[in-house]
């Protein structure tokens, strides 16, 4: 997989209906956009109660517990905020591992329904996701194999190379970047830190600045 200093920037040709000069550009052919964070707003809490999820019923977590414990609410299951709670949740033996995989669900769906879409989102989609790759597919972000299961999914033969990737954390950037796709940051103030970052192609306030960047031509800024 290319390095920073061994990629070149990606560009694409214009979308637009003036789409004026395209020799030698490549044409896109998909957009891939991560969900909590850059499709609808951010739900961090949603990390601290996974790692506390209640009610715990199987000796094996509540041994875990009792041998970690708590010191607050996001160290109740033993997890260090540096574990990937995934991970954890994989390394666990059964029957705690589906226990600790029923809560996060459990979770899940309850913050679904506080949901709320980003600033742009509506000016930018007309059709829907497919496939969607949700959080029991393995390996996670960072790591590309998500994002070129989708390549795959859609035929493309040149993996992501033709594609965009659009996130909103280093963990997306990274993915994004490794399996050849060019890389979108939706800027916040949570994350201003990742718009200057090697794996960041470009980064955008709003979703739908996308819109004008994809008609124009898009192209990644000089690293």
């Amino acid at each position: 997989m290319a390095t920073p200093e061994q990629r070149a920037r990606k560009r694409f040709a214009p979308l637009g209906p003036n789409r004026g000069n395209q020799k030698g550009l490549s044409q896109l052919k998909g957009i891939i956009f991560d969900v909590d964070g850059t499709l609808c707003k951010p739900q961090s809490y949603m990390f601290k109660q996974m790692r506390c999820p209640s009610p715990i019923k199987s000796p094996l977590l509540k041994s875990q517990i009792s041998n970690h414990p708590p010191s607050d609410c996001r160290e109740a299951l033993g997890i260090p905020k540096s574990t990937d709670i995934l991970d954890h949740i994989h390394s666990l033996p059964q029957p705690a591992q589906d226990e600790a995989q029923t809560a996060v669900r459990a979770i899940e769906r309850a913050a679904m329904v506080e949901q709320e879409p980003q600033p742009g989102l509506n000016e930018l989609i007309t059709s829907t996701f497919a496939p969607i790759v949700t959080r029991d597919f393995r390996p996670p972000k960072p790591d590309p194999a998500g994002i070129l299961h989708i390549a795959e999914a859609w035929g493309l033969d040149d993996g992501a190379e033709s594609l965009v990737m659009v996130g909103d954390s280093v963990d997306d950037m990274v993915a994004g970047y490794k399996a050849g796709a060019a890389t979108v940051l939706l800027s916040s103030r949570d994350n201003e830190g990742l718009e200057e970052h090697e794996y960041t192609g470009v980064a955008v306030q709003r979703l739908d600045e996308l819109v004008g960047m994809l008609e124009e031509g898009f192209e990644e800024r000089r690293r």
